[in-house]
């Protein structure tokens, strides 16, 4: 099994645990989460390279995966995905570059998928 799918696996099952234990307030949040991203003054595009770059900065590699999963679905080019990569390092400094790394490797295998 590749990453790409293992994550997508685990984070679908994992949700359905939490979900299943009827936690108004985790509910909440990830409702305000999941409306956050919904298409408003910036578009649904905009809205996911800003995830991705946040994600980075906060060296959050679910996040990233994450991000960069939905960039996908979204359409971003390889040249949109790294002048994301290009903001989060310049803003978050040589600590990103792990997660820069392995951001690319994810983004490689999202690709093939």
């Amino acid at each position: 099994m590749n990453q790409v799918q293992e994550f997508n696996d685990y984070r679908s099952r994992m949700n359905e645990k939490i979900m299943a234990a009827d936690n108004k307030v985790i509910k909440r949040f990830f409702n305000l989460d999941t409306n956050a991203y919904q298409e408003g003054a910036l578009n649904v595009k905009t809205k996911e390279m800003l995830g991705l770059a946040c994600s980075m900065v906060l060296r959050c590699d679910d996040c990233i995966k994450y991000h960069l999963g939905k960039c996908m679905e979204c359409g971003l080019t390889d040249d949109e995905v790294y002048e994301v990569f290009a903001i989060a390092n310049l803003i978050g400094g040589s600590i990103v570059i792990p997660h820069f790394r392995r951001a690319v490797e994810y983004w490689e295998e999202l690709k093939t998928a």
